[in-house]
């Protein structure tokens, strides 16, 4: 099914028809409104960013098989795909979160060589919006920002294909792989529009792979590919496609590497100002054990919470199957006592086709810490509801904390509150639409 410009505009009022803030706070008071903690995932990325699924329906039923009934989309760049996604995801009665997902660069911390959530480039930080509402009518600065990105990455993009083909050329394969034909890649898989696909480094990397794979036969891929990438490749074999595409961004896509061109960043400030100008909560990904050692800015709970709050970031997400029960058990505990709305999610933003239920990597995520996570999409929820019906989020525009509380823990319990009844009616009504 193809996304209209109307499905898209129209994507929120699945949230506003489910009554007035009223109507949902009189159901939250009693008690009716406490819907029993579901399987949730707040943060997968659906193409045409790269992705896992090759469509929409795809993830939607794979959230509905796995009995998911919170599922967020956390996408780069363009947010036409959420058209499709809230129509899909209510005909299954899965309540539906709007995200983003933003690099941007701390320019202090990259001068004193400090990593933050990316282990690789100092100062580079992921950082989130949870619970955007102004993903089709943009504010002119939202507008502005976004202009931004694109136009600077898909000139970076663009760039590193030439030199991903030359690298080719150059080490002993010729490919027809340009810019648009990456593009055309996309949109042939996907039924994406052409003028919403903007490129990642992983889009690149699979089209050079697949290149490889049409040119070359599998029993003479392995010492080509050792030519091309001037390393041994860690592919189990010649048809293992995903490691080989790991090995071209690697070993050519790298700082330092052939291919590689410098990224145009927004600051940490641009990108705060983003996701509230979307109308979101800003939120942090925090990494921590995904990489080792632990980026010094996360090393220790305590003071990537002050760290946080200092930057004006009052909520913090994860993504469970990076990290240790232990490493997520301790860090999600002391974020929550500090006052921090805490979500999880997948991210399948590579090839491998992971369960939607987050796990660790060294298990199921402990009860006491699913509750934490599903208080958390509660919390997203009621903001998502409450903005697009005019009223104060969980933050406000400027970014500080709704002040009608006394308290951080007043303000998530009664938001998770309002956010389970909006949960509930949102089922009820689906069920009956």
């Amino acid at each position: 099914m193809s996304v209209t410009r109307k499905q898209v505009a129209n994507a929120p009022d699945a949230l506003r028809s489910l009554g007035t803030p009223a109507d949902i706070r009189a159901l939250a008071e009693r008690g009716d409104g406490r819907a029993v903690p579901r399987r949730a995932n707040a943060h997968i990325h659906l193409p045409p960013n790269f992705s896992a699924f090759q469509s929409v329906q795809q993830a939607v039923d794979l959230a509905a098989k796995e009995e998911i009934g919170v599922l967020g989309v956390s996408n780069y760049y363009d947010y036409e795909v959420y058209g499709d996604f809230v129509e899909r995801a209510r005909a299954r009665g899965i309540f539906p979160l709007f995200g983003l997902e933003i690099m941007c660069m701390q320019d202090d911390l990259r001068d004193a060589g400090v990593k933050v959530n990316d282990p690789g480039n100092p100062g580079k930080t992921y950082l989130c919006g949870k619970g955007i509402t102004r993903f089709d009518e943009m504010t002119d600065e939202a507008a502005r920002l976004i202009d931004f990105i694109r136009r600077n990455d898909s000139r970076r993009m663009a760039r590193m294909t030439d030199r991903l083909r030359e690298t080719f050329y150059d080490r002993g394969l010729e490919t027809a792989v340009d810019e648009q034909a990456v593009k055309q890649m996309i949109v042939d898989r996907h039924g994406s529009r052409l003028e919403t696909v903007y490129l990642q480094e992983r889009h690149l990397s699979q089209a050079f792979q697949e290149a490889l794979f049409d040119a070359v036969p599998a029993d003479q891929r392995r010492d080509l590919l050792g030519e091309l990438l001037g390393a041994e490749t860690k592919a189990r074999d010649s048809a293992d496609h995903v490691t080989i595409q790991n090995d071209i961004r690697s070993h050519l896509m790298k700082a330092g590497k052939p291919a590689f061109v410098d990224e145009a960043y927004l600051s940490f400030a641009d990108a705060h100002r983003l996701v509230l100008e979307l109308g979101g909560i800003p939120s942090y990904p925090t990494l921590a054990d995904g990489t080792s050692p632990i980026c010094p800015f996360e090393a220790e709970p305590d003071e990537l919470i002050g760290r946080l709050k200092d930057r004006d970031v009052y909520a913090v997400e994860w993504i469970p199957p990076r990290n240790s029960i232990a490493v997520l058990s301790r860090y999600v505990t002391k974020m929550r006592e500090a006052g921090l709305v805490v979500t999880a999610g997948t991210e399948h933003n590579t090839l491998d086709m992971i369960r939607l239920d987050p796990r660790c990597k060294d298990g199921e995520v402990p009860e006491e810490i699913r509750a934490i996570f599903w208080e958390g999409v509660c919390v997203v929820a009621a903001h998502q509801f409450l903005s697009l019906h005019g009223e104060c989020g969980f933050v406000d525009g400027g970014g500080t904390p709704n002040a009608q509380y006394e308290s951080a823990e007043e303000r998530i319990q009664d938001f998770a509150r309002v956010g389970a009844a909006v949960i509930r009616r949102y089922g009820e009504t689906s069920a009956d639409a």
